[in-house]
């Protein structure tokens, strides 16, 4: 039984042990996760993919990123803004996607709120919050990896304020993980501060 800290993966190279379970989870570790994310849509998409998986493990969310991106249109934000009603029972027909109502319902109201921010707004406000990566601690198990911090707590605040939906403190720190806001690979894992 692993203690948390990184394992060998496939090729030997020391990894986060959650990327293990699946080659889903490999790829994912090792091309995606951590690395910096720019840009409205690609950050909406990351953003409504984080709140559908609030409560489900993410590798349900990973295995159905292509319906989802089919689903909302690849989350460009004006054509997810402009869904209809029957856009929206369209997507809770959709076995391609979570059919879960409050967060299809979240996705068009956030998509309805962004498209009257300008451009790079939620760029900005986003990467307005990543914490000075001198300041932490790098993680050497699972053990340190935080669920939350004051600065997702902060990041939270901030988009709900704006008006956006299904974003607590806890799906803000996965969007910082997942976009490379923070590096929370642990210490001995090939992918820590990959380019």
């Amino acid at each position: 039984m692993s203690d948390g800290a990184a394992l060998a993966g496939p090729d030997g190279a020391l990894r986060c042990p959650w990327a293990l379970s699946t080659a889903d989870y490999v790829t994912y570790h090792d091309e995606e996760w951590g690395r910096p994310v720019h840009g409205d849509q690609a950050l909406f998409e990351r953003l409504s993919l984080e709140a559908f998986q609030s409560g489900l493990s993410w590798i349900t969310i990973l295995r159905r990123r292509p319906g989802f991106r089919t689903a909302f249109a690849d989350f460009r934000i004006d054509v997810v803004a402009a869904f209809t009603d029957e856009d929206r029972t369209r997507l809770l027909a959709d076995t391609g996607i979570i059919r879960n109502r409050a967060k299809i319902d979240a996705t068009l109201a956030n998509a309805r709120v962004l498209a009257g921010w300008s451009p790079g707004d939620l760029d900005e406000l986003i990467w307005s919050h990543a914490p000075d990566e001198a300041t932490r601690t790098v993680p050497k198990t699972l053990a340190d990896v935080p669920a939350l911090t004051p600065e997702s707590t902060a990041l939270s605040k901030a988009l709900k304020k704006r008006g956006l939906r299904f974003v607590g403190p806890t799906t803000a720190y996965a969007l910082m993980q997942a976009c490379g806001l923070v590096d929370d690979h642990l210490a001995a894992c090939v992918s820590r501060s990959a380019p």
